[in-house]
This record gives structure tokens, C-alpha cells and sequence, in this order.
């Protein structure tokens, strides 16, 4: 977010305390999820992005969208969380059928598989990446994310999508979309350009996405 976000803007940033041994259900969450919107508030923050592609997705749609409806009361500001941005982007791209890739096992997995098919996404191919945990996640290369994404090529597909707020795959973005001639969207790719257009900015960043 620091690295993209355009000149005058400032990314403030809480943690929420949701996973390994403190994994809840979405809505058991929300107060926890209010408290942290409360901390932000004192930085005024013009927009309030809850940020878990997994979590924010773990519930289905509706809670989702109860959890974002929450957030948004409570901070009188514009709220999204990833899985409301990621369904933003691919709604911009006119995109129904995609590659999907994600960071988790298989029960992570099936059940952002689950949230995209509900919203009514097409899944063409797909992929649990099967890493360890956080340090996996944070501190595997954006290569790899390029090489997934690549081996799982599918000419029908509208765009790819790479799940996970805290992997690397943002930075290849562009080669990617080079390389398949699609658009490629990633979670915090999504959540900054949503953000942004929630606030009426427009504002040049990674992808197809910002293009449109």
C-alpha cells in the first residue's frame, strides 16, 4: 500500500488478531473488527479497507457484506473489504471466468473457491498453493506467484485472479498481463484501487485494473 499509493496519500494501518490459534467465524469477529476501525478513526481516515482476503471471504457473501455495512455505520466513512474490492475489480474488467490462485491449503482454499462461485465467478482452473503459514506467505518470492500463475495459463479466462493480502504477487503484475494478455488482479492491488475510486481518485498503479 506505502510503495503504491499515489503522492498525498496515507496508508494507516491496524492488525486484528484472526489467525492460527485466534481464527473465529466472520460475524464472532466484528467486534474486534470495530475496535480496530476505531483506532483509525483517530487518524481520521477518509476510508476504511477491512484487509483478509480469506477471512473476509470465509462467510459468504452476505456476511461479507453485513462485516463491510458495519464497518462503514460505525466509521460514517466508505468501507470495502478485499473480498468487496477483488468483486469491484472484476466487475470494472467485465471478467465472469477466471484463474484463481491462493496462498492457502486445501480448506482455505475451498472456501474462497466457494465465495467466488456464490458471486456468481466462473473458476476455470485453480490452485491452493499449500504454504506453511504467515512467514511462508510474506517472504516467498514474486516469482512464484509469476510461475503459478503462468503453469495454470487459460486462453477462455476473462482474468486472473491471486488471492492473499500479505504475499508479494502485486509486484508482477505487469509482466504478467504481458505474458497472458489478460488482466491480472491481487488482493491488495484491489483494495488500494477500490479505495481510491471510493474517494473519486484516480491515479496510475499496477495492472489493467488502474486502466480502467
Amino acid at each position: 500500500m506505502q510503495r503504491y499509493a499515489p503522492a498525498g496519500i496515507v496508508p494507516h494501518f491496524t492488525r486484528l488478531r484472526m489467525t492460527n490459534r485466534y481464527r473465529k467465524p466472520l460475524p464472532e469477529l466484528l467486534p474486534e473488527i470495530i475496535h480496530s476501525v476505531s483506532l483509525l478513526m483517530d487518524s481520521k481516515c477518509d476510508v476504511i479497507v477491512f484487509q483478509c482476503t480469506g477471512t473476509s471471504m470465509s462467510g459468504g457473501v452476505e456476511a461479507d457484506e453485513v462485516v463491510v455495512s458495519a464497518i462503514a455505520k460505525h466509521a460514517d466513512r466508505p468501507a470495502v473489504s478485499t473480498a468487496g474490492a477483488v468483486r469491484a475489480a472484476l466487475l470494472a474488467l467485465n471478467a465472469k471466468r477466471i484463474v484463481f490462485i491462493s496462498e492457502t491449503g486445501p480448506d482455505g482454499h475451498a472456501k474462497k473457491l466457494s465465495y467466488l462461485r456464490e458471486a456468481g465467478y466462473e473458476v476455470l482452473r485453480d490452485r491452493a498453493a499449500c504454504l506453511s503459514g504467515s512467514d511462508a506467505y510474506c517472504t516467498t518470492p514474486p516469482q512464484y506467484w509469476r510461475d503459478a500463475a503462468l503453469e495454470l495459463r487459460d486462453d477462455r479466462a476473462d482474468a486472473y485472479f491471486i488471492s492473499c493480502a500479505n504475499i508479494q504477487s502485486i509486484d508482477v503484475i505487469e509482466e504478467l498481463e504481458r505474458d497472458l494478455q489478460k488482466p491480472v488482479v491481487t488482493s491488495n492491488q484491489a483494495a488500494l484501487w477500490c479505495a481510491l475510486r471510493l474517494l473519486g481518485i484516480s491515479a496510475p498503479g499496477p495492472g489493467m485494473l488502474f486502466r480502467v
